[in-house]
């Protein structure tokens, strides 16, 4: 498929001059339109999202939906959902939104029922959580599972660690998950070393099952768990006794079942998924069974139903109307027209505590592009680098450079209007105390505070300048009942079809990752070199000669 260039549409040449004679004044606007909450306020599945104290006005709103379809969203998003190889450069569909259609709903792609395999694997994954859950599947020793270590990285990890986090109130009593995912090998130790192995499950996640960081780190719990065993005296020292133990503590989420077997694990416990999904869009398949064990297949079923409620919002509605294109179409008015480089994520819900991390992958792995799909240089400023923490705390740390600072930093503000642990401190309740504070800073950062405002608090007048926020700082604001299974997973569809959107305006792949790839080569190069290699060594520029060489001289 081609992608328009956006800068030669007719759209971009509008939204130009609208930039060009726009002078922010969200005061104003309100003050002139006190419908305006209303007016720029939608809903999504869930999710009530009020984007009116963005930079935009009733004239800039119909210039990003025009933009959008003149990109041709609604076409791209028509190619993507039915299956139309839309990853150019591996050659790929792109259907993550399988993932989460109801059973019966059929997807032939290339002649397969897609959906009909993802109800057959996620069938295989609830009968493997139920067993875990219920006692029924028990380690070497005969105890059951009270520890479920997931080994991944990437998307194998951020997915699963960011929905467990999110949805603890959801896990079964007596069930606890970690994960590793980082090749330090503090990693492993952290996660591992206070576990008792007879009552440890490793479920090991790499499609291909050739990840460096994945398979050193299973390798490693696989050798702690043959240890440990082993110094409980309930492992005997043959062969034929730690195969039976990999077999009763380690499961694989993998599709390569011949290296699946190669390392111990029992083929009929390793569950399976497609190239037609990316690591990072991949928590609602088998890379989620960790949760699934957790939560439990009911609540996963309610998970995927979140995805799916906004799948079919971000499919149907109108564009004026679809909440992904219109944060979508806001982030690309950001970046492109007020050169915006950064955007924050601030959950107003503690559960949400890796959900900026989360997107962090989702979002820059995806459209941190410099070349369009068609292999022409970009003609646009791509990417934002998104981060963020949960609520009071980032008020705390870096709210300052948001309110005061020289950069413009849209934010999107997430909350829910019921806490999973309600708490009063005397009569304050303190959910309410907490959401005062959501709700005021979109104030703050919208309307600020004038140096008349300041000098009437009586402030002496050599320090007003310092006590003035500028205001017209843009917000997005997404509420929702509760954070339940449903809600978190269409904040995260959610955030998948913004990205998507915004790389189809910019004319990117969003569904690759090749920036990852040249850094992991040139580290098996170079790994001879730090241990012994002197020829190797002599191979490397001079800076990394001198870093290994001083890696050497320092290492005990």
């Amino acid at each position: 498929m081609t992608s328009v260039d956006a800068t030669t549409t007719e759209a971009w040449a509008t939204l130009f001059r609208l930039h060009a004679a726009y002078h922010p004044d969200l005061r104003g606007a309100f003050a002139a339109d006190p419908d305006r909450a209303r007016t720029f306020t939608r809903t999504c599945a869930d999710l009530r999202v009020d984007l009116s104290k963005n930079l935009l006005d009733t004239d800039i709103l119909q210039a990003l939906v025009a933009l959008a379809d003149e990109v041709d969203v609604p076409g791209r998003r028509d190619a993507m959902l039915r299956g139309d190889r839309i990853n150019v450069t591996e050659n790929r569909s792109v259907l993550h939104t399988a993932l989460r259609r109801p059973r019966g709903d059929a997807l032939v792609v290339d002649g397969v029922d897609v959906v009909a395999e993802v109800h057959d694997t996620l069938d295989r994954v609830y009968a493997f959580a139920e067993k875990v859950r219920s006692g029924a599947w028990v380690g070497v020793t005969g105890k059951r599972i009270e520890t479920v270590v997931n080994i991944g990285i990437g998307g194998s990890d951020l997915g699963p660690v960011m929905v467990y986090e999110a949805l603890r109130p959801y896990v079964q009593d007596g069930l606890e998950c970690r994960f590793i995912s980082n090749i330090d090998p503090t990693d492993a130790w952290v996660k591992t070393h206070d576990l008792d192995p007879e009552t440890t499950l490793f479920i090991v996640a790499s499609k291909t099952f050739t990840t460096l960081e994945t398979l050193t780190n299973a390798r490693i719990c696989r050798a702690w768990l043959w240890e440990r065993l082993a110094a409980a005296g309930v492992l005997e020292d043959t062969d034929a006794a730690r195969t039976e133990a990999v077999a009763k503590h380690f499961v694989a989420v993998s599709t390569a079942l011949d290296k699946v077997a190669a390392f111990g694990i029992d083929p009929e416990n390793a569950f399976g998924f497609w190239d037609w999904v990316g690591g990072r869009y991949s928590v609602d398949s088998a890379i989620g069974t960790s949760v699934c064990v957790a939560i439990g297949p009911e609540s996963f079923a309610d998970l995927l139903a979140g995805f799916h409620a906004v799948d079919e919002h971000f499919a149907e509605a109108p564009l004026a109307e679809n909440v992904p294109v219109l944060m979508g179409m806001l982030n690309v008015w950001y970046t492109n027209f007020f050169d915006a480089q950064s955007h924050a994520v601030l959950p107003y819900a503690q559960y949400l505590h890796r959900f900026a991390a989360y997107l962090q992958q989702l979002t820059m792995e995806s459209n941190g592009k410099g070349v369009r799909a068609d292999g022409q240089p970009v003609t646009t400023t791509t990417g934002e680098v998104f981060w963020g923490e949960p609520g009071t705390n980032g008020q705390h740390a870096f709210y300052q450079l948001i309110h005061q600072g020289t950069r413009l930093i849209p934010c999107d503000f997430i909350a829910v209007a019921n806490p999973a642990h309600p708490t009063k401190d005397g009569d304050q309740d303190v959910h309410e105390l907490f959401l005062a504070n959501f709700f005021a800073q979109t104030k703050a950062l919208a309307f600020g505070k004038t140096a008349d405002e300041v000098r009437a608090e009586g402030t002496a007048e050599e320090i007003v300048p310092a006590r003035v926020f500028a205001g017209n700082r843009p917000t997005t604001s997404i509420m929702a009942p509760a954070l339940t299974p449903r809600v978190v997973g269409e904040l995260i569809a959610l955030y998948e079809h913004i990205t998507f959107v915004q790389g189809t305006v910019w004319g990117i792949d969003s569904f690759d990752q090749w920036g990852v790839e040249l850094g992991k080569q040139l580290a098996l190069q170079i790994a001879p070199a730090i241990s012994a290699d002197d020829a190797a060594l002599a191979e490397q520029d001079s800076s990394t000669r001198e870093l290994i060489s001083y890696y050497r001289s320092q290492r005990r």
